[in-house]
């Protein structure tokens, strides 16, 4: 299907109008704003006919007042309601909507590698439980709704598990970090997993090649394990698992 060089993004929209993206949605759920469908949930737009329709020229349109933020946290049920965008991942960290680039290419190659290790250990020493990886939604909060890379839940954690999510806190999470999302993973995550109890939290850094095990206690998490290069780290929680770190960076 040819597509009209005109058309743009709802991100591009947004720029365009001062406007944030969250407000660019509620708009097209509305149908406040004109709009092309090009599928499921992928939204185009015409600059020239929104404009219209925001000053109330638009035939059959509502006039609808410009806001340059959105009036309040985003839910779960917002983030079902928005248009995907191909090669972007979103999230909402305490109500606000992050976006970035999908993962490149080394993220996913050390990210299958661990999973690999963890199925095969989880297998033997808690046969009821999961190991699931991303794109899988976890709701650990509310106004939270995030895709860690890779994350555990226990045999005794299956209420948590719904048809379309995760709904609460998995014993085990871990953020493979990308050069867009080490700030996010480190600082904004870290402490909504620390906030809903996540008791085992990773971080895996493929450029640095590092691998850091911090664990919940009183409130606060703790390093309790690590290593780099083609260390072997071994976890003191999760008895006979030990991981090759050069394992995970070789080809």
């Amino acid at each position: 299907m040819a597509i009209d060089k005109e058309l743009i993004t709802a991100q591009a929209l947004a720029e365009n109008l001062d406007l944030s993206v969250e407000t660019i949605w509620r708009y097209t759920r509305e149908k406040k704003i004109p709009c092309v469908e090009l599928g499921s949930r992928q939204y185009r737009y015409k600059l020239d006919d929104v404009i219209k329709a925001l000053r109330g020229d638009y035939i059959g349109e509502n006039a609808a007042p410009y806001e340059s933020k959105a009036d309040r946290k985003l839910t779960y049920q917002d983030y079902l309601e928005m248009p995907e965008e191909p090669g972007y991942r979103f999230e909402i960290l305490e109500g606000i909507l992050i976006k970035e680039p999908s993962p490149n290419v080394m993220h996913q190659r050390v990210s299958r590698r661990l999973q690999r290790i963890l199925e095969d250990y989880f297998w033997e020493t808690d046969p009821e439980g999961e190991v699931f990886d991303a794109p899988l939604d976890v709701t650990p909060l509310d106004f939270n709704v995030v895709q860690p890379d890779l994350f555990y839940v226990s045999g005794e954690q299956e209420a948590l598990v719904k048809d379309t999510r995760i709904d609460g806190a998995p014993e085990l999470v871990i953020e493979v970090l990308s050069p867009s999302s080490k700030r996010k993973d480190r600082l904004q995550k870290m402490r909504i997993y620390q906030k809903a109890e996540v008791q085992h939290y990773w971080i895996l850094d493929p450029q640095e090649k590092t691998l850091e095990c911090f664990a919940w206690h009183d409130g606060v998490y703790s390093l309790i394990a690590s290593g780099m290069d083609e260390d072997i780290v071994e976890h003191p929680n999760f008895t006979g698992l030990s991981i090759t770190l050069k394992s995970l960076w070789s080809r």
